[in-house]
Protein backbone atom coordinates (compact mmCIF):
# COMPACT_ATOMS: atom_id res chain seq x y z
CA UNK A 1 0.00 0.00 0.00
CA UNK A 2 2.55 2.25 1.01
CA UNK A 3 4.68 1.59 -2.57
CA UNK A 4 1.65 2.36 -4.55
CA UNK A 5 0.54 5.27 -2.05
CA UNK A 6 4.03 6.83 -3.31
CA UNK A 7 3.56 6.31 -7.23
CA UNK A 8 0.19 8.07 -7.40
CA UNK A 9 2.07 10.96 -5.02
CA UNK A 10 4.75 11.33 -7.23
CA UNK A 11 2.01 11.23 -10.28
CA UNK A 12 0.40 13.53 -9.39
CA UNK A 13 3.13 15.62 -7.87
CA UNK A 14 3.91 16.75 -11.59
CA UNK A 15 0.52 17.69 -11.81
CA UNK A 16 0.86 19.69 -8.81
CA UNK A 17 4.16 21.38 -10.26
CA UNK A 18 2.01 22.86 -13.48
CA UNK A 19 -0.85 23.98 -10.42
CA UNK A 20 2.00 25.80 -8.63
CA UNK A 21 3.41 27.61 -12.19
CA UNK A 22 -1.03 28.85 -12.52
CA UNK A 23 -1.92 29.40 -8.88
CA UNK A 24 1.19 30.30 -7.00
CA UNK A 25 3.84 32.01 -9.54
CA UNK A 26 1.33 33.72 -12.31
CA UNK A 27 -1.48 34.39 -9.25
CA UNK A 28 -3.82 33.02 -11.61
CA UNK A 29 -6.53 30.00 -10.69
CA UNK A 30 -7.14 28.29 -13.81
CA UNK A 31 -9.26 26.06 -13.33
CA UNK A 32 -8.40 24.55 -16.91
CA UNK A 33 -6.01 21.92 -15.54
CA UNK A 34 -9.44 19.97 -14.42
CA UNK A 35 -9.62 19.75 -18.18
CA UNK A 36 -6.77 19.33 -19.12
CA UNK A 37 -5.50 16.71 -16.70
CA UNK A 38 -7.77 14.18 -18.33
CA UNK A 39 -6.85 15.90 -22.30
CA UNK A 40 -3.62 14.45 -21.39
CA UNK A 41 -5.39 10.47 -20.28
CA UNK A 42 -7.56 11.01 -23.49
CA UNK A 43 -4.59 12.11 -25.74
CA UNK A 44 -2.43 8.95 -24.61
CA UNK A 45 -5.43 6.32 -24.70
CA UNK A 46 -6.14 7.24 -27.94
CA UNK A 47 -2.67 6.56 -28.74
CA UNK A 48 -2.31 3.93 -27.49
CA UNK A 49 -5.17 1.54 -28.46
CA UNK A 50 -4.17 2.57 -32.28
CA UNK A 51 -0.75 1.08 -31.51
CA UNK A 52 1.43 4.59 -30.90
CA UNK A 53 4.40 4.44 -28.85
CA UNK A 54 3.97 5.76 -24.95
CA UNK A 55 6.43 8.02 -24.88
CA UNK A 56 5.63 9.83 -28.19
CA UNK A 57 1.89 9.50 -27.07
CA UNK A 58 3.19 11.54 -23.98
CA UNK A 59 4.36 14.00 -25.84
CA UNK A 60 1.26 14.31 -28.06
CA UNK A 61 -0.62 14.98 -24.39
CA UNK A 62 1.80 17.71 -23.99
CA UNK A 63 1.89 19.51 -26.51
CA UNK A 64 -2.21 19.31 -26.29
CA UNK A 65 -2.03 20.31 -22.98
CA UNK A 66 -0.01 23.54 -24.00
CA UNK A 67 -2.87 24.06 -26.61
CA UNK A 68 -5.38 24.60 -23.72
CA UNK A 69 -3.05 26.48 -21.74
CA UNK A 70 -2.60 28.77 -24.68
CA UNK A 71 -6.26 29.09 -25.49
CA UNK A 72 -6.85 30.30 -21.60
CA UNK A 73 -4.22 32.60 -21.88
CA UNK A 74 -4.95 34.05 -25.22
CA UNK A 75 -9.24 34.51 -24.45
CA UNK A 76 -7.94 36.07 -20.77
CA UNK A 77 -5.54 38.35 -22.61
CA UNK A 78 -6.80 38.99 -25.76
CA UNK A 79 -10.56 39.52 -24.34
CA UNK A 80 -10.37 40.69 -21.10
CA UNK A 81 -12.52 38.12 -19.80
CA UNK A 82 -11.85 37.20 -15.84
CA UNK A 83 -8.66 34.76 -15.41
CA UNK A 84 -10.94 32.21 -13.40
CA UNK A 85 -14.10 32.59 -15.85
CA UNK A 86 -11.57 31.99 -18.80
CA UNK A 87 -10.32 28.75 -16.83
CA UNK A 88 -14.05 27.58 -16.18
CA UNK A 89 -14.66 27.83 -20.37
CA UNK A 90 -12.11 26.09 -21.84
CA UNK A 91 -12.41 23.74 -19.04
CA UNK A 92 -15.82 22.92 -20.46
CA UNK A 93 -14.99 23.29 -23.63
CA UNK A 94 -12.86 20.43 -23.11
CA UNK A 95 -15.40 17.76 -21.76
CA UNK A 96 -16.54 17.45 -24.83
CA UNK A 97 -13.23 17.25 -26.72
CA UNK A 98 -11.72 14.72 -24.18
CA UNK A 99 -14.55 12.73 -25.16
CA UNK A 100 -14.49 13.61 -28.93
CA UNK A 101 -10.88 12.54 -28.84
CA UNK A 102 -11.53 9.20 -27.23
CA UNK A 103 -14.75 8.18 -29.30
CA UNK A 104 -16.33 7.70 -25.61
CA UNK A 105 -16.49 8.32 -22.44
CA UNK A 106 -13.51 5.87 -20.89
CA UNK A 107 -10.98 3.72 -22.74
CA UNK A 108 -9.40 0.73 -21.37
CA UNK A 109 -6.20 0.48 -21.32
CA UNK A 110 -5.11 -3.08 -19.54
CA UNK A 111 -4.88 -5.20 -22.89
CA UNK A 112 -2.42 -2.75 -24.91
CA UNK A 113 1.15 -1.69 -24.35
CA UNK A 114 2.08 1.01 -22.18
CA UNK A 115 4.93 2.23 -19.81
CA UNK A 116 3.97 0.27 -17.01
CA UNK A 117 3.42 -2.56 -18.51
CA UNK A 118 6.81 -3.09 -19.36
CA UNK A 119 9.46 -5.37 -17.25
CA UNK A 120 10.73 -2.16 -15.32
CA UNK A 121 10.34 -1.05 -11.91
CA UNK A 122 7.28 1.36 -11.87
CA UNK A 123 8.58 3.30 -8.70
CA UNK A 124 11.75 3.45 -10.70
CA UNK A 125 10.21 4.86 -13.62
CA UNK A 126 7.96 7.44 -12.07
CA UNK A 127 10.82 8.76 -10.23
CA UNK A 128 12.77 9.19 -13.11
CA UNK A 129 10.76 11.25 -14.93
CA UNK A 130 9.84 13.48 -12.08
CA UNK A 131 13.20 14.13 -11.07
CA UNK A 132 13.49 15.15 -14.91
CA UNK A 133 10.50 17.55 -14.60
CA UNK A 134 12.07 18.70 -11.19
CA UNK A 135 15.16 19.50 -13.06
CA UNK A 136 14.15 20.83 -16.06
CA UNK A 137 11.54 23.30 -13.92
CA UNK A 138 14.43 24.46 -11.09
CA UNK A 139 16.67 25.15 -14.34
CA UNK A 140 13.90 27.13 -15.82
CA UNK A 141 13.26 29.31 -13.14
CA UNK A 142 16.97 30.14 -12.36
CA UNK A 143 17.10 31.75 -16.02
CA UNK A 144 16.24 35.32 -16.91
CA UNK A 145 12.92 33.87 -18.24
CA UNK A 146 12.07 31.99 -15.41
CA UNK A 147 12.63 35.51 -12.71
CA UNK A 148 10.51 37.26 -15.03
CA UNK A 149 7.92 34.76 -14.88
CA UNK A 150 8.11 35.07 -11.04
CA UNK A 151 8.28 38.61 -11.07
CA UNK A 152 4.83 38.72 -13.44
CA UNK A 153 2.85 37.06 -10.65
CA UNK A 154 4.39 39.64 -7.84
CA UNK A 155 4.52 43.25 -9.84
CA UNK A 156 2.95 42.95 -13.29
CA UNK A 157 3.81 46.62 -13.38
CA UNK A 158 7.56 45.94 -12.79
CA UNK A 159 7.25 43.40 -15.65
CA UNK A 160 5.69 46.16 -17.82
CA UNK A 161 8.96 49.16 -16.86
CA UNK A 162 10.98 46.17 -17.87
CA UNK A 163 10.34 46.57 -21.45
CA UNK A 164 8.36 42.88 -21.37
CA UNK A 165 5.03 41.99 -22.72
CA UNK A 166 3.37 40.87 -19.66
CA UNK A 167 0.32 39.45 -21.74
CA UNK A 168 3.36 37.20 -23.80
CA UNK A 169 4.39 36.01 -20.88
CA UNK A 170 1.12 34.91 -18.84
CA UNK A 171 0.05 33.02 -21.82
CA UNK A 172 3.57 31.22 -21.81
CA UNK A 173 3.17 30.42 -17.93
CA UNK A 174 -0.35 28.80 -18.91
CA UNK A 175 1.31 26.97 -21.61
CA UNK A 176 3.84 25.54 -19.67
CA UNK A 177 1.82 24.56 -16.84
CA UNK A 178 -1.19 23.16 -18.63
CA UNK A 179 1.68 21.10 -20.42
CA UNK A 180 2.99 19.79 -16.88
CA UNK A 181 -0.45 18.63 -16.12
CA UNK A 182 -1.39 16.92 -19.48
CA UNK A 183 1.38 14.73 -19.36
CA UNK A 184 0.52 14.03 -15.56
CA UNK A 185 -2.54 13.10 -16.67
CA UNK A 186 -1.19 10.94 -19.41
CA UNK A 187 1.08 9.08 -16.73
CA UNK A 188 -1.72 8.47 -14.82
CA UNK A 189 -3.71 7.33 -17.46
CA UNK A 190 -1.15 4.28 -17.99
CA UNK A 191 -0.53 3.46 -14.22
CA UNK A 192 -4.18 3.13 -13.83
CA UNK A 193 -4.76 1.18 -16.74
CA UNK A 194 -7.68 3.46 -18.25
CA UNK A 195 -8.67 7.07 -19.32
CA UNK A 196 -12.01 8.94 -18.33
CA UNK A 197 -13.32 11.81 -19.24
CA UNK A 198 -14.23 12.46 -15.52
CA UNK A 199 -10.87 11.52 -13.96
CA UNK A 200 -10.09 15.50 -13.79
CA UNK A 201 -12.50 16.54 -11.79
CA UNK A 202 -11.49 18.11 -8.37
CA UNK A 203 -7.46 18.56 -10.07
CA UNK A 204 -7.42 22.18 -9.07
CA UNK A 205 -8.12 21.07 -5.48
CA UNK A 206 -6.18 18.56 -5.07
CA UNK A 207 -3.06 21.12 -6.60
CA UNK A 208 -4.14 23.47 -4.01
CA UNK A 209 -3.84 20.87 -1.36
CA UNK A 210 -0.63 19.86 -1.49
CA UNK A 211 0.49 22.99 -2.52
CA UNK A 212 -0.87 24.44 0.93
CA UNK A 213 0.45 21.18 2.83
CA UNK A 214 4.23 21.59 1.40
CA UNK A 215 4.44 24.83 2.25
CA UNK A 216 2.94 24.70 5.68
CA UNK A 217 5.66 21.74 6.40
CA UNK A 218 8.24 23.29 4.59
CA UNK A 219 8.35 27.13 6.33
CA UNK A 220 11.84 28.23 5.51
CA UNK A 221 11.34 27.59 1.70
CA UNK A 222 14.07 29.75 0.73
CA UNK A 223 16.27 26.69 1.59
CA UNK A 224 14.25 24.45 -1.23
CA UNK A 225 13.76 24.63 -4.19
CA UNK A 226 9.52 25.31 -5.02
CA UNK A 227 9.71 21.59 -6.78
CA UNK A 228 11.12 20.12 -3.64
CA UNK A 229 7.93 21.71 -1.44
CA UNK A 230 5.43 20.61 -4.10
CA UNK A 231 6.61 17.18 -4.06
CA UNK A 232 6.80 16.67 -0.16
CA UNK A 233 3.22 17.95 -0.47
CA UNK A 234 1.91 16.08 -2.39
CA UNK A 235 3.28 12.66 -0.73
CA UNK A 236 1.72 13.95 2.29
CA UNK A 237 -1.58 15.06 1.09
CA UNK A 238 -1.52 10.94 -0.34
CA UNK A 239 -1.17 9.87 2.25
CA UNK A 240 -3.57 11.55 4.07
CA UNK A 241 -6.27 10.47 1.44
CA UNK A 242 -4.98 6.15 1.92
CA UNK A 243 -5.27 6.64 5.57
CA UNK A 244 -8.68 8.07 5.09
CA UNK A 245 -9.60 5.24 3.13
CA UNK A 246 -8.29 2.86 5.14
CA UNK A 247 -10.44 3.90 8.33
CA UNK A 248 -13.29 3.34 6.26
CA UNK A 249 -14.14 6.15 4.16
CA UNK A 250 -15.29 5.55 0.62
CA UNK A 251 -13.91 6.40 -2.45
CA UNK A 252 -16.74 8.73 -3.41
CA UNK A 253 -15.50 10.92 -0.11
CA UNK A 254 -12.20 11.61 -1.67
CA UNK A 255 -13.25 15.31 -2.94
CA UNK A 256 -15.30 16.13 0.18
CA UNK A 257 -12.23 15.31 2.21
CA UNK A 258 -9.77 16.98 -0.23
CA UNK A 259 -12.26 20.38 -0.14
CA UNK A 260 -12.50 20.07 4.29
CA UNK A 261 -8.58 19.56 3.94
CA UNK A 262 -8.39 22.67 1.95
CA UNK A 263 -10.48 25.08 4.50
CA UNK A 264 -8.82 23.34 7.19
CA UNK A 265 -5.61 24.37 6.72
CA UNK A 266 -6.26 27.77 4.88
CA UNK A 267 -8.09 28.20 7.98
CA UNK A 268 -5.53 27.95 10.59
CA UNK A 269 -2.77 29.48 8.48
CA UNK A 270 -5.12 32.63 8.43
CA UNK A 271 -6.05 32.75 11.95
CA UNK A 272 -1.69 32.52 12.62
CA UNK A 273 -1.11 35.37 10.15
CA UNK A 274 -4.11 37.30 12.15
CA UNK A 275 -3.00 36.60 15.59
CA UNK A 276 0.69 37.29 14.61
CA UNK A 277 -0.30 40.84 12.90
CA UNK A 278 -2.47 41.43 16.57
CA UNK A 279 0.53 40.81 18.46
CA UNK A 280 2.78 43.59 15.97
CA UNK A 281 -0.33 45.82 16.79
CA UNK A 282 -0.29 45.84 20.36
Amino acid sequence: MLVGTLEQSLIFAIMVMGVYISFRILDFPDMTVDGSFPLGASIVASCLVKGMNPILALVLAIIGGSIAGFITGYINVKYKIANLLAGIIVMTGLYSINIKIMGRSNISLFTVKHLFSLNVNKLLMIGIIVIICKIVLDFLFKTKFGFILKALGDNETLVETLGVNKSKLKIYGLIISNAIVALSGGLYAQYQGFADVGMGTGTIVTGLASIIIGETIIKNRRRFALTTTVIVGTIIYKIIITLALKIGFNASDLKLISSIIVVVILALKNNKVLKKGGIKNA
